[in-house]
């Protein structure tokens, strides 16, 4: 039996108003934002359920009367554009970099992620009962947002005479805006003056140059929030994925390939004259050949997924129609059990099927066949859509939507999709370039609908235990999605400029481009799938690597055991440079050495809204240098390359590190 909600079925508080539905909007675009910038950085993305209602909370008690409900419907808004910037950052920039587009083209980004957002929505809602009311799922972020709204109380009224004001809603806000301001401060220092360094790096030869080492670490607040918030046993995988890669894979490519690592390093003669720059070229051509190791493990990741997830998804479908049945013999479900109509929701559906013809149209232009593969594609689209929104929500409700594996999905769908426009297409000519780009259209509408479908399934959870009504969140959760769906490609198209993603930008040179890992490897699947090929030596290694965690991670569950071995996480970890693993596992060392000193979990402590601000404060200021740097070139005193730069980051990093612990 369900337990009772916070706000029962038959009392009505206020829910959609024009505050909450302006707020809803402005703080989706913002962390929409935000999460572009760290998942480009990373390839990683976290939920920003959390820092949105405590944000929400802060901003609605400046009102004369607000209730807990606005504040759900405010954080339901506004962690949509944190879920659309995943779908879209793992998957368009690929059309960027293999010169489909010369820059981000606002109008079909932005048709995009209206499409696959809203159909991420649409999607879910017969989902609802079978996973939320039905099931024992978890639902992490969702409890613990819950949480978080009701340290504010049900209703704030100021005219009310036992009017209270929340002294722990109040402190959870400034806390977060504290973190923010350092997280912030950190990267202004580093991106924006060059007085910190942004990384430390070094690469040596031992043995006689027959061992090759390389290591460094990214000193970013950001990555110490996102291995704070995805926790030990995520933090370590993606760092084991990076020891894989790196610290043991680049030296024993070495030892095995060195001939045609010197060659594609364009590097000769006798190692005794060869200069650091030279072992550095070697070293960084070592690893980009080892990161496939990553590739083919999570080709193989997104399979299992799929394959674990049949069952669960045919039954939660199972329920939802038995569900919808017997609403249509009479019932009327309480106010707390109200979704969208599914007459509604079908339609919905079907006349997205219009627009998602055309843009494929638009992105097979020129080919002679183009009508009917347009339509082969969006029928492609409703049907893999589904079935991976139904995924990426079950898997929201297992893991939780920061540890929800997109990546795999969306791999899945690369794969399958290119493989059947293969056939259908060929690959000469024109079908060999117009093949890809087809391919990562449905691929960014696909991914969008997955990740959208998680963090819904996540909000409803929070507003099941609130008491919301669930087709006003339904509704919200569709405002956020046209919010950051118009803001994205503003910021992609700022931090190209700024920072350049997945490639040098053409306007500021000096600058660390922002990696993109996910659309890098996407770019790869389709292009090589396409082209000549893709090179199978590394990827099997990763097919059997991907092998043994899936044994591991059924033994461990088998014994009940909370450590698990996802194989996503340990293919990021490959796929990613070692560098930018090493503060997300720190802080997930933090956040468990947190937890087991308290006894509780987590969620009751100030580290979400502390790790959460590091994360928000960063990417924002980030965002606002490339604004500068692309606006105002030179107007900010840039100090360059300092003595001291590389000590005063790590005393930067550590100063955060400190900060965390300590005040969480």
């Amino acid at each position: 039996m369900a337990d009772r909600p916070l706000v029962p079925a038959d009392q009505v508080i206020s829910e959609i108003t024009i505050k909450a539905l302006i707020l809803g909007a402005i703080l989706s675009a913002v962390l929409a934002a935000a999460n572009a910038y760290i998942g480009l950085l990373v390839g990683l993305t976290v939920s920003a359920s959390i820092p949105a209602a405590a944000t929400s909370m802060g901003l609605l008690r400046l009102f004369r009367r607000s209730t807990i409900l606005e504040n759900n419907m405010v954080q339901t808004s506004a962690s949509a554009g944190e879920s659309l910037a995943a779908g879209i950052i793992f998957t368009l920039p690929a059309l960027v970099m293999m010169g489909a587009w010369s820059g981000y083209h606002w109008g079909t980004m932005t048709m995009i992620g209206i499409l696959g957002g809203v159909l991420g929505v649409a999607f879910t809602i017969p989902l609802r009962r079978a996973l939320i009311v039905e099931t024992d799922l978890a639902f992490p972020e969702g409890v613990a947002t819950s949480q978080v709204l009701k340290t504010g109380g049900v209703i704030t009224d100021k005219d009310h005479p036992e009017y209270h004001p929340s002294a722990e809603a109040k402190r959870g806000f400034r806390v977060l805006l504290a973190a923010a301001g350092l997280g912030g401060l950190i990267k202004l220092l580093e991106s924006g003056i060059g007085l910190l360094a942004g990384s430390v790096a070094t690469t040596k030869s031992w043995l006689g140059g027959k061992w090759l080492f390389t290591g460094d670490i990214t000193l970013s607040p950001a990555l110490l929030g996102v291995g704070y918030i995805v926790g030990l046993n995520v933090a370590a995988l993606v760092f084991i994925g990076g020891v894989i890669g790196t610290l043991i894979g680049v030296p024993l490519n070495w030892l095995i390939n060195g001939d045609e690592l010197m060659q594609l390093a364009g590097v000769s003669g006798d190692m005794t004259s060869w200069s650091a720059e030279d072992w550095e070229n070697l070293a960084g051509t070592s690893w980009q050949q080892c990161r496939r190791i990553g590739v083919g493990a999570m080709m193989v990741g997104g399979v299992w997924s799929l394959i674990t997830l049949a069952k669960p998804l045919v039954d939660g479908v199972k329920a939802s129609l038995n569900a919808h049945r017997q609403s249509r013999a009479g019932e009327v479900p309480l106010r707390t059990e109200q979704d969208m109509p599914i007459p509604y929701v079908g339609l919905l559906i079907l006349i997205s099927a219009v627009p998602l013809y055309f843009i494929f149209l638009y992105a097979l232009d020129g080919y002679p066949e183009r009508y009917w593969i347009a339509a082969i594609m969006s029928g492609l689209m409703l049907v893999l859509g589904f079935v991976f929104a139904s995924v990426a929500g079950y898997m929201a409700g297992l893991v939780g939507s920061s540890n929800n594996p997109i990546s795999g999905v969306t791999i899945a769908t690369v794969i399958v999709s290119a493989l059947i426009l293969l056939q259908l297409m060929g690959n000469e000519g024109m079908a060999a370039k117009l093949g890809p780009i087809a391919v990562m259209y449905l691929a960014g509408m696909i991914c969008s609908a997955a990740a959208i479908a998680g963090d819904n399934m996540q909000d409803l959870k929070c507003g099941h235990i609130l008491g919301a009504t669930p087709w006003r969140q339904q509704v919200f959760q569709i405002i956020g999605v046209l919010a950051a769906a118009g803001a994205i490609p503003f910021v992609l198209s700022i931090l190209d400029q700024g920072y350049g993603i997945g490639r040098v930008s053409p306007l500021n040179p000096e600058a660390t481009p922002l990696s993109a890992p996910q659309a890098s490897l996407m770019r790869d699947l389709s292009t090589g799938i396409f082209g000549a090929g893709i090179e199978w030596n590394y990827i099997f290694i990763g097919f059997a690597l991907a092998v043994v965690l899936i044994l591991l991670d059924q033994y461990q569950k088998r014994r009940g055991a909370e450590f698990r071995f996802p194989v996503l996480a340990v293919a990021v970890g490959v796929y990613l440079p070692l560098g930018l693993s090493i503060p997300i596992f720190l802080g997930g060392l933090l956040a468990h050495w947190q937890q087991k000193r308290r006894g509780t979990p987590e969620a009751e402590g100030n580290g979400l809204l502390l790790a959460s601000g590091l994360i928000t404060g960063e990417a924002l200021m980030g965002v606002i240098v490339a604004v500068l740097a692309v606006s105002a070139p030179g107007k900010v005193p840039y100090l360059g390359d300092i003595a001291l730069s590389s000590w005063l980051g790590l005393a930067g990093f550590a100063l955060c590190f400190w900060y965390l612990a300590k005040k969480s």
